[in-house]
């Protein structure tokens, strides 16, 4: 799209993107790191589990080369020797072979988040065979910096060793003047810490690396301004069908609403503009709750289905302000509403305890009821 437009990338990837790119395959990834962690897992593995695995090897060399004559021209008894060398020699190589290969799964779990399969990744693509594209992938920042990365290893890489066979030389010279299996022993440590100290390079460079990849990831996931706009529209809809869900969603909720009306204890209305319908259980209730409340049409339609079902309609137009803009729908009141309420309320109930047989009136009206500062609309 911003090749397309114009447009530069300046947005932030969006989860969704994130995600796509993902199931792509397209994750951040450091060879630089799985390098660093082979190399280090391998080197402390050799260290640590080196002199056992030097006497074993030694001793199934003692042992598999001591054949009898018999066997030493019998084929199918060499093949079996063979086998069970190699089976062996695997057996014992096992717990190295497990430490390098958790070190190589190790690095891209790290950086990535996670395990990610992605069979697209692994698709065949003919523009992957484009040498006009193939040159631009060599000569872009990437390949600049992968180019840059190759020589500072080599540099440093060739500093460390040459550094390190300096101060290791007076031992490689005497190594001839040591007994044989002393000297194995000694040239194996040396090898080993050789090793180590090379391989503790790359983690300058991996230091490096994966602060660039990480950066580099997100730089090719940014948007466009239009591309932000066409995903928004692409999950939530167009602005039109929006619109629509919005309303369809107020007059679902205001069929809920007016079908709570009738359950109300009483309204208290403006009385033209303002209608508010309140529940009170004492059992189960702290407080009054707002089970309806509207203006205009809507506190009409209120008004009219209280007249319907003979539910008290109180005239206290500061009250039904300061119900309608301080409490939500299904909220009790505020406390600083609890006197005005409790004085509307307790005027009702004493009306219907009065009356025999309880007819709605349309004349009660309550205006010296007390309404905090606060409240005041």
């Amino acid at each position: 799209m911003a090749e397309d437009t114009g447009q530069e990338r300046t947005q932030e990837a969006s989860p969704r993107r994130l995600q796509q790119a993902r199931e792509r395959g397209q994750i951040p990834h450091s060879r630089e790191l799985n390098t660093t962690l082979m190399l280090m897992l391998s080197g402390l593995a050799l260290w640590f589990l080196g002199p056992g695995l030097a006497s074993g090897m030694a001793e199934l060399v003692q042992t598999y080369l001591n054949v009898s004559r018999a066997n030493a021209f019998d084929p199918n008894a060499m093949t079996l020797l063979f086998k069970q060398a190699i089976f062996d020699a695997l057996y014992l190589l096992l717990p190295f072979f497990i430490i390098v290969t958790l070190a190589a799964v190790a690095g891209p779990l790290a950086l990535s988040g996670g395990f990610n399969f992605s069979t697209e990744a692994i698709a065949f693509k003919w523009e992957k065979l484009d040498p006009i594209k193939g040159m631009k992938r060599v000569f872009a920042l990437r390949g600049l910096v992968e180019l840059l990365k190759a020589l500072v290893k080599f540099l440093i890489i060739g500093i460390v060793a040459v550094i390190f066979l300096y101060s290791q030389a007076d031992h490689y010279l005497n190594l001839s003047d040591e007994p044989v299996k002393q000297g194995l022993v000694h040239t194996a440590q040396l090898l080993i810490w050789g090793f180590i100290a090379i391989a503790s390079t790359m983690i300058l460079i991996a230091a490096v690396d994966v602060p660039f990849q990480i950066w580099d990831y997100q730089q090719q996931l940014k948007m466009t301004n239009q591309e932000v706009k066409d995903e928004n529209k692409d999950t939530e809809g167009s602005p039109e069908v929006r619109a629509r869900v919005r309303r369809m969603q107020r007059d679902i909720a205001q069929q809920r609403m007016m079908a709570d009306v009738p359950k109300a204890d009483v309204i208290v209305t403006n009385p033209e503009h303002y209608s508010v319908a309140l529940k009170y259980d004492p059992e189960r209730m702290n407080a009054p709750v707002v089970i309806a409340k509207g203006v205009d049409i809507i506190a009409f339609r209120i008004r009219s289905i209280a007249s319907e079902h003979n539910i008290p309609i109180v005239t206290a137009p500061p009250l039904a302000r300061a119900l309608h803009y301080t409490t939500s729908l299904n909220q009790e009141i505020p406390a600083g509403l609890y006197l005005a309420v409790a004085q509307v309320l307790a005027y009702v109930f004493q009306l219907k305890r009065r009356a025999r047989s309880w007819k709605q009136r349309s004349d009660i009206k309550m205006n010296n009821l007390s309404i905090p500062d606060d409240m005041q609309f």
